[in-house]
């Protein structure tokens, strides 16, 4: 695919954007009826199969959590979520964006992050709504440098 048939994709599908691959089994945590559905089927797209739910029992590649500030302790959501995934896997953390309802502070997700062992590498813009940060474990955020 040319550079330029790249950035076309990024634009088009916001998942391109997040790094997801084919294959990948992608485990989605705190689903409800505000998260971003254009985000989800670009995804899914990306990855070639549905996103498999709180239900699966075997680990994932990625985990992608949605949450509010009210669904709890977000450094419980993330300790959770690490024990979902395959060694080296992703955590993508959805957060509503500032002036949201349910806004999460940028320092209580680095402080929930580091507090459960993970190390922010990216946050960009997931849709009208929701901001994602890419969180990884540290022995994963050296296997991709």
């Amino acid at each position: 695919m040319s550079a330029t048939a790249d950035h076309a994709e990024e634009r088009t599908n916001p998942a391109a954007r997040l790094g997801f691959e084919p294959g990948q089994v992608v485990q989605e945590i705190g689903y409800d009826d505000d998260v971003e559905l254009e985000l989800r089927e670009g995804i899914e797209a990306t990855i070639g199969q549905d996103l498999v739910d709180e239900e699966y029992d075997d680990v994932a590649d990625v985990v992608l959590l949605w949450f509010r500030d009210e669904d709890g302790d977000l450094t419980d959501a993330l300790v959770d979520a690490i024990g979902l995934l395959e060694d080296g896997g992703t955590v993508w953390l959805m957060t509503p964006k500032t002036g949201r309802d349910g806004y999460v502070e940028p320092s209580d997700i680095n402080e929930a992050a580091q507090t459960a062992g993970l190390a922010q590498t990216k946050s960009i813009s997931a849709g009208k709504d929701w901001t994602g940060s890419r969180l990884v474990t540290p022995k994963g955020a050296k296997a991709k440098r």
